[in-house]
């Protein structure tokens, strides 16, 4: 816990480090927080904050700057509206899902003039028509129609051979008993029913099975699209550190760590700030993430969010996010 005075200078510091990006002194703390304070009273609140692991002092300067902790302090308690008006982006059309997620990944970007990321809804793992074909001993295709018209194919190997007559069987057991189900409700269900099956058959089935979770698991890694990378390049928080600026990249690169982090953030509603170097969440400490789920006739579907530096105008961030997430529901669910 810290005191009102306290608060007032950690909030002017970090208001005053965003705005500028320059280590704050005592003598500029003192003018910027508009207490009648000497600069030796200043100086004991910095010790203190700093202390409290709240505000770092770089090598370079006798100035301080935020340390995460301190910016999830001003974050959770401190944001105020800075009166900058914010003129509402254009809506987006009521396009396919995927030409939305697009479009709104470059809003996010244009706006905040860092990263924009979204990822697209979810799709449900149900499968129209499958079907079998053999490539060599024990080696079979698996090509999985969507109800979409989607197709996937996937190679699969099984413990027994199976001729293409035993395939086309188990083809069309597999059609004619489970189609239009979720892949999770077919695997459920084959574990129950295996033992009315011959042994070859569920064994290839249950292969089949495994295939189509996998294929459904890599689909949606994929449905993650990021947009203005190359704002990074411009931000001088990373130009005298390039280790950082490749970790980002990385990060893009993968998707995987951002799969997660979106996965965390749909779990709530609302805007959620993930900063840098306070958790293991966002892997890179002088990143930060405001991110929001969105919605599809009132069910969550989908996040989307700004990635950019921790030393960002997050009063800014949240009204572009907020309002993005807003566009991008009202978008998917009106009809096309």
């Amino acid at each position: 816990m810290i005191d009102d005075r306290a608060k007032m200078l950690l909030k002017a510091l970090v208001e005053r480090y965003i705005a500028d990006g320059h280590p704050v002194g005592s003598r500029t703390l003192s003018q910027a927080s508009g207490l009648e304070l000497s600069p030796a009273t200043i100086r004991n609140v910095m010790s203190d904050l700093e202390a409290l692991g709240l505000i770092a002092s770089p090598h370079t300067s006798a100035g301080r700057i935020p340390t995460a902790r301190g910016y999830r302090l001003f974050v959770d308690t401190m944001l105020t509206a800075n009166g900058e008006q914010f003129a509402p982006p254009p809506q987006l059309a009521p396009e396919q899902p995927r030409r939305v997620i697009a479009n709104a990944a470059s809003l996010l970007s244009s706006l905040s003039q860092f990263v924009g990321v979204v990822k697209a809804p979810r799709r449900a793992s149900v499968f129209r028509h499958i079907e079998f074909l053999r490539l060599s001993e024990r080696r079979f295709l698996v090509i999985i129609v969507a109800p979409d018209g989607d197709v996937q194919n996937r190679v699969i190997f099984t413990d027994t051979d199976h001729t293409q007559s035993q395939l086309a069987e188990a083809a069309n057991f597999l059609n004619a008993n489970y189609a239009g189900m979720a892949i999770e409700q077919v695997r459920e269900r084959i574990k129950v029913e295996v033992e009315q099956l011959r042994g070859e058959i569920a064994g290839l089935m249950q292969a089949a099975v495994h295939a189509s979770s996998e294929a459904m698991a890599q689909e949606d890694a994929e449905d993650v699209v990021i947009s203005g990378e190359r704002n990074l390049l411009s931000v001088s928080d990373f130009s005298s550190d390039m280790g950082q600026l490749r970790r980002a990249f990385d990060l893009f690169e993968q998707k995987t760590q951002l799969m997660r982090l979106l996965d965390v953030s749909s779990q709530a509603a609302g805007v959620r700030i993930y900063i840098g170097g306070e958790s293991q969440i966002v892997p890179i400490e002088e990143l930060s993430v405001v991110s929001a789920p969105y919605e599809v006739d009132g069910q969550i579907v989908g996040t989307l969010g700004v990635i950019g530096p921790t030393r960002m105008p997050y009063h800014r961030m949240i009204q572009i996010v907020d309002i993005t997430a807003k566009l991008v529901s009202n978008a998917l669910s009106q009809p096309r």
